[in-house]
């Protein structure tokens, strides 16, 4: 009908088929949906030889994690590590049920990765790094080296699995407490029916443009946060302020920046009072459409950092 909003569901078909069209190392409805992934999971072939021959350049679509080693690796990171550099063609990463314990790191030179997992409350990727952990260098590790998971390939994808920073929550006006659960520093990611927890920075939006759908994302202060040009749409944006918070930091510095984070048909819920936004870069751009704020947004709804300037 003339004037109405297509459903996220529609508008989500639409992109699929335009990117499946273009070639089998894009994301395809195989890479998100539960029916599919238990298929591939119960039929997928477990050779370890095979699998581990993807590491000398033989290519390898489909590689299952599993804690009890029926898979061709036991840890996720392994599992990463045996999809070849240079990959041009999508490879399936099948994560078991199973709480994996491990830091990860997909790098710039392995895209095309789908991670599929069985459920975002059956298959949890974490750690518990903060921003003033000390590393084997004797250097703080900082935010950007905290990240439980750190994506910076390009064409990622993730299904149906939790991303989890599980140090505890830091008082506010704490220094060095942030605590990344994923970092987005490729392009073109999209994350469906994902689980992203933590509580100060927990998914830091770096750079690139990416797609979030139907995903939860729990945090306190500045839980969403970067430089990255992303389109948030049906998901539920959960805080855990004990006092204050604010939802997303956008760090777009110059007015021809063309970075800024959108959220669209998402909802709020939780604890504290809440900024929908806090001014990080002096041209910081942010914005909500058809959302359910809640109860929980503080009346001035955003925060300028301490700098009247970036409230203009």
């Amino acid at each position: 009908a003339a004037g109405k909003r297509p459903s996220c569901a529609v508008v989500l078909g639409l992109l699929l088929a335009a990117v499946s069209a273009a070639g089998a190392e894009f994301i395809t409805w195989e890479d998100l949906t539960m029916p599919a992934v238990a298929r591939l999971i119960r039929g997928a072939p477990v050779d370890v030889k095979s699998a581990a021959a993807g590491r000398g350049g033989v290519g390898v679509s489909t590689i299952v994690v599993s804690q009890d080693g029926t898979g061709h690796s036991r840890t996720v990171q392994g599992a990463v590590d045996m999809v070849p550099a240079g990959n041009t063609r999508r490879v399936k990463i099948l994560v078991r049920p199973g709480v994996y314990r491990e830091k990860v790191t997909v790098p710039i030179t392995k895209p095309f990765v789908s991670l599929i997992g069985m459920g975002t409350g059956r298959t949890v990727i974490t750690w518990n790094a903060r921003a003033s952990d000390i590393d084997a260098t004797g250097h703080q590790v900082g935010t950007f080296y905290s990240a439980s998971f750190a994506i910076e390939a390009d064409y990622f994808c993730a299904s149906h699995i939790t991303f989890e920073n599980s140090a505890p929550a830091a008082p506010p006006g704490a220094v060095g407490m942030q605590a990344v659960a994923l970092r987005l520093s490729g392009d073109k990611t999209m994350l469906y029916r994902c689980r992203i927890l933590g509580t100060q920075d927990t998914l830091f939006d770096n750079i690139g443009r990416h797609y979030l759908y139907n995903c939860d994302i729990q945090g306190s202060i500045d839980f969403i946060f970067g430089n990255a040009r992303s389109l948030y749409q049906g998901c539920a944006l959960h805080a855990v302020a004990t006092s204050y918070g604010a939802i997303a930091a956008s760090q777009r510095s110059s007015a021809s920046d063309e970075s800024g984070f959108s959220f669209v048909g998402c909802r709020l819920t939780g604890s504290g009072m809440l900024y929908l936004g806090r001014a990080w870069g002096r041209y910081a751009r942010v914005v909500y459409a058809f959302c359910d704020l809640g109860g929980i947004v503080v009346p001035q709804g955003w925060s300028d950092w301490g700098d009247r300037a970036r409230t203009k």
